[in-house]
């Protein structure tokens, strides 16, 4: 390598270290990193800019907008009562109720943002139920930051695969003659709740009267309510229709954003559980935002200096001479990876790596989707890897007033880090890698 293309890898490695371990806030390292990438001729600031893909930072802010006026409008409380009832009152079968719930819901909503909206419920069940809360509230985290990448909307990894390499939202349920992420991802949950629920839910006690629990919910104000969720679901109908729109995501993300503060505001009096236009701009993680910024700014880095085709000419080999086996490295190489590295900054990285591998003919989409699969359940292993576990893990710490060891933790994320990713694995070559092996 060349000497800048040294100093690129320098800077780059020493950003990540730091936003690893955390020792100043990880999106101002993020940010650090890119203003040294500039001060030291890597790259331009407008460079710096325009590696920026505004169209996934606009699905973003849109999609946050609109989550944060559906978790006020007592939707996710009142399903989780309606969990304890089609739970029958069993406890084991409650928290994969609300496992699933959380999954579900994660699919249109940020993994951090589904966990707060579930946690408030899910705690007061727990309690009644007897249950012990950090299974509890970390079975909803690992779920939430499970079903993410199962459709373009939830979570950024999914994003990033529709900038690299225009993925649209029906690729995410069909492509190419042959299921793609949600079906796969969604038989590999259920699947792995199942054996969750062997590991150590089943056997519990049954509630037999329900009412004696004193847990309710109800949805305060039904107009409210009405508004945002057919909101939000035409806004996901007209994202998934974007081919035939003719235009961005982003550009339809934000227009649903908008126009739904606008009817609410016009409303006035008959929706006061609405947050002022002011106040829902305040309540986004504007924290979270500039960390994706920053990211695709240094991932931009490495590609103003060429390192990434470096990475992909060293790999191409090994693709080359066995494609089963350059996919099962680098699906089960970027599962412990992903369990102590922010996992969005390696996702990222070698999309643009695979996109790079197909411009010498290798096909790049069984390599996209094992990739994405397993950058997302790997993360499940540590709190290092998704920060929805971190505040899965706080919010559980801090109702039982205790400090949770790692090894209960490990107890639980290794377990449901192993099944989902054996799965997982298991379908994506069956469906995927080996139809492709020549």
């Amino acid at each position: 390598m060349e000497f800048m293309q040294w100093v690129t890898l320098i800077v780059f490695a020493i950003t990540i270290v730091v936003v690893i371990t955390n020792v100043i806030d990880s999106t101002l390292a993020a940010l650090l990193g890119v203003a040294a990438m500039c001060w030291l001729g890597i790259m331009t600031e407008t460079d710096a800019f325009k590696y920026v893909d505004w169209n996934v930072m606009a699905i973003l802010v849109g999609i946050w907008i609109i989550a944060g006026y559906f978790g006020k409008t007592g939707v996710p409380s009142w399903l989780s009562i309606q969990a304890l009832k089609l739970s029958g009152g069993r406890p084991g079968l409650l928290v994969i109720i609300l496992t699933f719930l959380a999954g579900f819901i994660s699919m249109f909503v940020d993994n951090v943002v589904t966990i707060l909206m579930m946690a408030p419920v899910a705690l007061p069940l727990a309690r009644a139920l007897k249950l012990p809360v950090v299974p509890v509230i970390l079975m909803i985290g690992f779920g939430a930051n499970f079903m993410g990448t199962a459709l373009i909307i939830g979570d950024l990894p999914p994003q990033m695969l529709h900038s690299v390499a225009g993925a649209e939202f029906f690729d995410f349920i069909w492509q190419h003659g042959r299921p793609s992420s949600f079906p796969i991802l969604m038989v590999t949950f259920l699947i792995t709740l199942g054996a969750m629920w062997a590991y150590g839910f089943r056997g519990r006690q049954r509630v037999t009267d329900l009412s004696s629990l004193d847990v309710e919910a109800k949805i305060p104000n039904p107009l409210f309510a009405t508004i945002v969720v057919v909101w939000f679901l035409g806004t996901v109908v007209a994202m998934s229709m974007r081919e035939h729109i003719g235009v961005q995501l982003g550009f339809i993300a934000l227009t649903g954003a908008i126009t739904l503060v606008l009817a609410l505001t016009l409303l006035g009096d008959r929706v006061k559980e609405a947050s002022s236009f002011e106040e829902c701009v305040l309540e986004l993680d504007w924290r979270a935002i500039f960390f994706y910024i920053a990211l695709f700014a240094l991932v931009g880095g490495l590609e103003k200096s060429h390192i990434l085709d470096l990475v992909a000419n060293s790999l191409k080999p090994i693709f080359l001479e066995n494609y089963a086996l350059g996919a099962t490295l680098l699906y089960w190489v970027t599962v412990p990876i992903v369990g102590i590295v922010e996992h969005d900054a390696y996702i990222l990285t070698f999309l643009y790596t695979i996109r790079d591998m197909a411009q010498d003919g290798i096909e790049p989409w069984p390599l996209y989707w094992m990739l994405l699969w397993s950058g997302t359940l790997g993360s499940n292993l540590t709190v290092a890897g998704a920060p929805a576990l971190y505040v899965a893990l706080s919010l559980g710490e801090k109702e039982e007033g205790r400090k949770v060891s790692l090894r209960e933790f490990l107890a639980w994320s290794v377990p449901f880090t192993l099944v989902c990713s054996v799965v997982c694995y298991v379908l994506g070559m069956l469906i995927w890698v080996l139809p492709y092996v020549k």
